[in-house]
């Protein structure tokens, strides 16, 4: 028994050694046990050095402070509003507004974001009830990835071919509402979606879109700023086209063009991209710390030799 003990203890030492040297290269934080030794503090980091004749003494080494690293990634469990923000924070600081940060390149995923645009005719008694006639989306370069007419689940009352462009026509073509939207939510799904006052979107979806996801163009103070119109005024989608974009929309009398709008939304919406989502990530509330992992908890493995890199152990002796 007491030969195993010796064994046991030069084992131990060795694995004392080798525990500094990693602190000593940053590798490995400076070890604490709970009820037996209160935490290091400063530069030095002691371990128990054996000497001839059974004694015993304290070593120390300077141990070099660990550098903070703040890295530009984000945790799998960061919402998309937070991604988004964080995009177009990367693209603030590409531009020069955050000088003195070090980051990777801008993270772009315009794939993340689709605009999308529903026309509705009226059902119901006196057709007041406003159900989905036609949607359109459109990708972030405006192509368009869905444009169908869709059949409302009550007998159409009011067309409203003034404004929605639906005639009895497109009816014959339509597919049924469940169907669509059933293929619809499937696209918008984990994306950001933009839209003009697109809460009337959704609401003919019978959907809820997340609001860190949305981005709404008659809610962006700065493109009525840009605009020079009243920050808090809800503008239509046709005057901040013309005087933003130089574009005539919604004009003649054969109604609104859902895919024409979905278009016009995100181009809105690209053309104060990078200010709109850096407001929005000072708005957002800071997400909860990453849990800590405490690399001392579990530290018996590392006392067979076999867990430790061969430069190390050779740097050691």
């Amino acid at each position: 028994p007491q030969g195993r003990g010796k064994k046991k203890s030069r084992k131990h030492q060795r694995f004392m050694e080798r525990r500094v040297l990693l602190e000593q290269k940053g590798l490995l934080s400076p070890q604490r046990r709970l009820g037996t030794q209160t935490p290091m503090v400063g530069p030095e980091a002691c371990s128990t050095l054996t000497k001839a004749g059974g004694t015993t003494a304290p070593r120390c080494r300077k141990v070099p402070k660990p550098k903070q690293v703040v890295s530009p990634s984000l945790s799998p469990s960061a919402s998309l509003g937070s991604i988004a923000g964080h995009r177009s924070m990367l693209l603030s600081q590409g531009n020069g507004s955050s000088k003195g940060v070090q980051m990777s390149s801008p993270i772009l995923r315009p794939g993340k974001y689709v605009a999308i645009d529903c026309e509705m005719v009226g059902t119901g008694p006196q057709g007041r009830l406003s159900e989905l006639a036609r949607c359109s989306v459109v990708n972030y370069e405006g192509d368009v990835i869905y444009d169908k007419y869709v059949q409302p689940e009550l007998p159409i009352v009011d067309y409203r071919t003034r404004w929605s462009g639906i005639t009895r026509q497109h009816m014959k073509s339509a597919i049924p509402f469940k169907a669509a939207q059933a293929e619809i939510l499937k696209i918008l799904k984990d994306k950001i979606v933009v839209g003009h006052a697109i809460h009337n979107d959704f609401q003919a979806l019978k959907y809820f879109h997340p609001k860190d996801r949305t981005r709404d163009t008659s809610r962006i103070p700065v493109l009525n700023q840009r605009a020079g119109l009243p920050v808090r005024a809800s503008v239509s989608l046709k005057s901040l086209a013309r005087h933003l974009l130089q574009k005539k929309i919604q004009v003649g009398s054969k109604g609104h063009s859902s895919v024409e709008d979905a278009q016009t939304a995100m181009e809105l919406y690209r053309l104060v991209e990078v200010q709109w989502e850096t407001e929005l990530a000072r708005s957002l509330p800071p997400r909860p710390p990453s849990p800590v992992t405490d690399p001392t908890t579990d530290s018996n493995q590392y006392m067979d030799d076999r867990y430790w890199p061969t430069d190390l152990m050779a740097s050691s002796l």
